[in-house]
């Protein structure tokens, strides 16, 4: 379970810093140029380092779903949702609101069993827990702004 902690904690972190390189790409070439560099140096990444590790192992697509490739698809979504989010947003505010999406729809695909995922009880502590993050999002944003009066 720590592994998988470190590695939840990892990826967040990784996020967040892409997110910001690609607000700032997008400033000088675009929303799409944007999208097509991040996802086209991915494919060029993971292609070389999934040769490395994996082999011809790499291509073995045993009993897939095609209908799993649409992620992929989904991916150009990610970043140019996100990318335009910054833009309007800042990064913060849109990370915590991309955040908390996250977790409000992860727990309703648990909750139902969707796409194939193992049903998973819904609990109030569960409704509980994405509502705090909701709220910590909204004190984020709407707290702490001090009025001027004249």
């Amino acid at each position: 379970m720590l592994i998988g902690i470190l590695f939840a904690l990892l990826a967040g972190s990784l996020v967040g810093l892409q997110n910001i390189f690609n607000s700032k790409v997008s400033v000088h070439t675009g929303s799409w140029t944007t999208t097509t560099l991040v996802l086209g140096l991915g494919f060029v990444a993971s292609f070389l380092i999934g040769l490395l590790v994996e082999g011809k192992n790499l291509f073995a697509l045993h009993n897939m779903e095609p209908w799993y490739w649409v992620s992929g698809l989904i991916g150009v979504g990610v970043v140019t949702c996100i990318v335009q989010g910054i833009n309007y947003l800042g990064a913060t505010f849109a990370i915590s609101i991309s955040l908390a999406s996250q977790l409000a729809f992860a727990l309703l695909w648990d909750s139902f069993g969707w796409l194939g995922l193992e049903k998973v009880p819904f609990t109030s502590q569960q409704l509980i827990g994405v509502m705090v993050v909701v709220a910590g999002v909204l004190v984020f944003k709407l707290g702490g702004k001090k009025h001027i009066s004249a």
